[in-house]
C-alpha cells in the first residue's frame, strides 16, 4: 500500500486510513496519515462518514476476515450496494488471530479453530463474490505471495471511481497454522501452489475480477 501511494506521489495530508479491531487493527498506529482507529466492525461506517464530509480524501479502510465479514458484515454489503468511493484492504487469514484463534466467515471447510477443534463444518464465504454482487465497482485478489501484483491492484483501487475491494490472503502462523500444522513456510507455498489466475478445479481464484 506504501508503496503503491509512494509510486503514485499522493501527499499523505490527502489520506486517511481507517482500520477496526483484528489482524489489520494496529496498522493505523504506524501510518503518517490523518488515521482512525475504530471500534470492531465499524471501519467501513466511520470511513463512509470522513469520505462524506471530505470527498476530496483517498479514504483506506483496512479491516480483518472477521472485522469486515462477520461484525461488519453488513457495513461491507452496503458499502458495496452505495459504491462510495472507498478503498477497502481485507487481510483474510481465515481466522480470528488476535482473540484466541476462533472460526470466521472465511474459515475453510474441515479447518481446525478453537471453536471448531473437530474442523469447519461451514462453507466459507467468497467475500470477492460477495462485494461484486452488492455491487462493488473494483474487485481483486491477491495474496502475500503476490506483492507486486498487490500493488499494482492498489494503484488501480486509488485511481478507481467507486468502491473498490481488494482482498489479500494471509498468513496467521500462531493460530491457523499451530492448529492446522502449518508454518509460516507452508503457508506461502500453499498460497503459490493453490491459487490461480483462472478457473481451475481445487484452486482459489485470484486477479482482478471487475474494474
Amino acid at each position: 500500500m506504501l508503496r503503491a501511494i509512494d509510486e503514485l506521489e499522493i501527499q499523505k495530508d490527502e489520506i486517511v486510513a481507517v482500520s477496526g479491531i483484528g489482524c489489520f487493527g494496529r496498522a493505523t498506529g504506524y501510518l503518517d496519515f490523518h488515521t482512525v482507529h475504530t471500534t470492531h466492525g465499524r471501519a467501513l461506517a466511520f470511513a463512509t462518514g470522513i469520505k462524506l464530509m471530505k470527498p476530496e480524501m483517498n479514504v483506506f479502510v483496512l479491516m480483518g476476515d472477521g472485522d469486515a465479514a462477520a461484525i461488519g458484515g453488513n457495513h461491507l454489503i452496503h458499502s458495496a450496494r452505495r459504491d462510495l468511493d472507498l478503498i477497502a484492504i481485507v487481510a483474510n487469514n481465515s481466522i480470528y488471530g488476535m482473540t484466541g484463534g476462533q472460526v470466521s466467515p472465511t474459515t475453510p471447510e474441515r479447518a481446525k479453530t478453537t471453536t471448531t477443534p473437530e474442523g469447519c463444518k461451514e462453507r466459507p464465504f467468497d467475500l470477492c463474490n460477495l462485494v461484486m454482487a452488492a455491487g462493488a465497482s473494483y474487485v481483486a485478489r491477491w495474496t502475500t505471495a503476490h506483492p507486486l501484483q498487490l500493488k499494482s491492484s492498489i494503484k488501480e483501487a486509488i485511481n478507481h471511481d467507486g468502491f473498490s475491494f481488494i482482498e489479500v490472503l494471509s498468513q496467521c502462523p500462531t493460530q491457523f497454522g499451530r492448529r492446522n500444522k502449518m508454518d509460516h513456510i507452508r503457508m506461502l507455498r500453499k498460497f503459490k501452489e493453490e491459487t490461480s489466475l483462472k478457473e481451475e478445479d481445487g484452486k482459489i481464484r485470484i486477479g482482478v475480477f471487475r474494474r
